[in-house]
């Protein structure tokens, strides 16, 4: 099994960085060994115009038996055949991964210690695969798929199929492919860590049983290059050995990471709509629809019966105002972990369900409660749970009769508003859209809530009513809505409702724009102890790679 890596230089940076690189010097040839046999590293040239390091992995057949899983449930078929006889000693596949990273461990962190800044700088490289395998499994295989996989990050690619006999040409193909790589500039590391990740996915099999850890190595191998990659769902597939579990948790995931670079933010920071606290200290973190605890109060002899949770009443309130608008089709956009899917679900005129969120965390936790793998077949199909982000046009979200956004807009930065808006009303453009959110002005009446605290830690804003409002008739004037706000809960006579709700309903009819700079935005919530973003300030309307062109 045979790999070699050349690079060109001038002499104020000459190829022989290449062994800085590496980690293995130029003139020596080093052995180190591997589970399944030894790997060698050596130069058959070097010099400042050009160096090449060629790493041949020498397979010991017996070790590979038994130490793989050639053996019993879930073997490999090559192993099936012939556990002592097969490709594993001639073709790159993930044993040449493996060797990969345990040889040049530190060139796939990009780490340099001897040359600092030497690993960051990109350089010209080429690659040369004598003999890949390249299985399709009816996901075309062959020279067409290692182009699928390499040529969207930026390499040239040169396969050729090797046939089967070439004093025979009438046997055909076989499904090795010779496989050279070519880069005008890349970064020695992120060149290895696309091998260590793709060499497996063209081989299609792995020598080793593939365990839950093997998402995060996965993961860290394809940061920064696999969440954007058009094929990534093949690559996560067949790296993970088609095993629907890890594949299912590592693309969300992926798509999770994709969302949080695209908004320039850490996954933890969109990825927290499960909370680990209860909510039940003044203060924390209350989890998603519920508000700060009350005092409880003994009822009185006659007294009228106590008022269901705010979460209930609020609940209650949407479903009233979609059977208001007979919505049968109800988008529930930042769906959290599934309670008002759940209400929907029982309510027999709802035909079709769809849950967006952005936290995978979330979905997960939904589809727990649901129950959507014990669910009947017939209800089952009215609802489905995706994940996506909200401030993206989104295909997806268009043709729905409503769509509901229950306490989502304050866990938004001010200035991201003007792109869900669009996003929302512009673009998917529902018959109707409720939105609810915090009363600002009823905090006071929560006893267990700090003066000056939100009533959840990841709420950006909130909004007294004055301010709500201005934001809905500015949102339904933009684009061609009617709206009427609705309290929610108890109506307290100096500080309103605990809840305010917003209902838009589709009025004349006007062609919508994405939001640019300087168009007027929502409020200032500073005043309600919320963001301080300055008003005024607009956010770029993005989209998801299904709603299209950005904008």
């Amino acid at each position: 099994m045979f790999m070699s890596i050349s690079t060109t230089g001038t002499a104020e940076s000459p190829a022989t960085d290449l062994g800085f690189l590496l980690h293995k010097h130029p003139g020596k040839v080093q052995r180190f060994g591997t589970s399944h046999g030894e790997a060698h590293v050596f130069y058959p040239e070097a010099g400042d115009e050009l160096c090449t390091a060629a790493l041949l992995l020498d397979i010991d057949p017996i070790a590979l038996v038994r130490r793989g899983r050639g053996k019993g449930r879930g073997g490999s078929p090559d192993f099936a055949l012939a556990q002592y006889v097969n490709d594993r000693p001639y073709a790159a596949s993930s044993l040449l991964a493996v060797a990969l990273r345990t040889v040049f461990r530190s060139a796939m962190k990009g780490v340099c210690e001897a040359r600092p800044g030497l690993a960051e700088r990109p350089r010209p490289l080429r690659i040369a695969l004598p003999a890949v395998p390249a299985n399709g499994s009816g996901e075309g295989g062959g020279p067409a798929m290692v182009a699928r996989l390499f040529e969207p990050l930026g390499w040239q690619v040169e396969a050729v199929a090797i046939p089967l006999d070439e004093e025979f040409p009438e046997w055909g193909e076989s499904r090795y492919v010779r496989v050279e790589l070519s880069c005008a500039t890349v970064r020695l590391a992120d060149a290895l860590q696309q091998l260590y990740v793709l060499l497996p996915v063209l081989d299609g099999a792995k020598h080793y049983w593939v365990a839950p850890d093997e998402v995060d190595k996965l993961l860290a191998a394809g940061e920064g290059w696999l969440a954007d990659h058009p094929e990534r769902a093949l690559i996560t597939r067949r790296y993970l050995s088609r095993r629907w579990s890890l594949t299912r948790t590592a693309m969300e995931r992926l798509e999770l990471a994709r969302l949080a670079e695209a908004d320039d933010r850490e996954v933890e920071e969109i990825d927290n709509a499960v909370d680990d606290t209860d909510g039940s200290e003044p203060g924390a973190a209350h989890p998603a629809g519920a508000e700060p605890a009350e005092p409880a109060e003994e009822a009185a002899p006659g007294a009228a019966p106590k008022q269901p949770p705010l979460a209930e009443q609020r609940r209650t309130a949407i479903l009233a105002a979609l059977r208001e608008v007979g919505a049968a089709r109800v988008a529930d956009l930042g769906c959290g972990q599934g309670e008002l899917i759940g209400a929907l679900l029982k309510d027999a005129r709802i035909t079709e369900v769809l849950g967006v969120d952005v936290s995978a965390r979330a979905l997960s936790a939904a589809a727990r409660k649901l129950r959507l793998e014990r669910m009947p077949e017939r209800q089952a199909a009215r609802v489905k749970l995706v994940q996506g982000a909200l401030t993206y046009t989104d295909a997806r979200l268009k043709g729905f009769d409503a769509a509901v956004l229950c306490e989502v807009i304050e866990h938004l930065d001010v200035p991201r508003l003007p792109a869900l808006e669009y996003a929302v009303l512009g673009a998917a453009r529902p018959s109707a859209v409720v939105v609810t959110t915090p009363n600002a002005e009823y905090n006071v009446r929560w006893e267990s809530l700090p003066a000056g605290h939100v009533r959840h830690a990841d709420h950006r804003f909130e909004w007294d009513r004055a301010q709500f409002r201005a934001w809905a008739e500015r949102v339904a004037r933009t684009y061609g809505y009617t709206v009427v706000i609705r309290p929610v809960g108890p109506e307290d006579p100096e500080v309103g409702p605990p809840t305010q709700l917003a209902l838009f309903r589709v009025g004349t009819p006007v062609e919508p724009t994405a939001p640019t700079a300087g168009s007027p935005v929502s409020p200032d919530p500073a005043a309600a102890g919320g963001s301080t973003a300055a008003a005024g300030t607009t956010a770029p309307v993005r989209t998801t790679p299904e709603g299209g062109e950005p904008r």
